[in-house]
């Protein structure tokens, strides 16, 4: 079996077909979305970073370089990460509530993803 294609799309965002299994990466559910707009296929909360890391970040730009570091700390030794790779083949989104796209913890997570897609192949 291959690996799962991974995207990512802002849990906001209108959902495809394209998506294929939308899958939510955040520890809290998104502000003012109800649960059956969002379409998803899963919700997988431990994959995010943890609470106390989550609130140091604070979305804050000057700090995403060392939150990026310490994520895929996190990220080594969560088992959550392998619910993620297990999924059938087929594009997966991960979507996140974030409002910056490029400095958020779904970045982070699809970056380690397919680093390790790529150790594997």
């Amino acid at each position: 079996m291959a690996p799962p294609l991974l995207k990512l799309k802002r849990v906001y965002d209108e959902p495809a077909i394209e998506d294929g299994k939308r899958v939510l990466v955040d520890r809290l559910w998104p502000r003012g979305l109800a649960k059956k707009d969002a379409k998803l296929t899963d919700w997988i909360k431990d994959v995010a970073p943890s609470p106390e890391l989550r609130k140091w970040f604070d979305h804050r730009p000057e700090r995403f370089a060392d939150f990026r570091e310490s994520y895929r700390q996190e990220l080594v030794s969560n088992p959550a990460v392998q619910t993620l790779l297990h999924f059938d083949d087929g594009p997966v989104t991960l979507v996140y509530g974030a409002k910056d796209p490029v400095h958020n913890h779904a970045v982070v997570l699809l970056e380690f993803l397919n680093a390790l897609k790529a150790r594997r192949s």
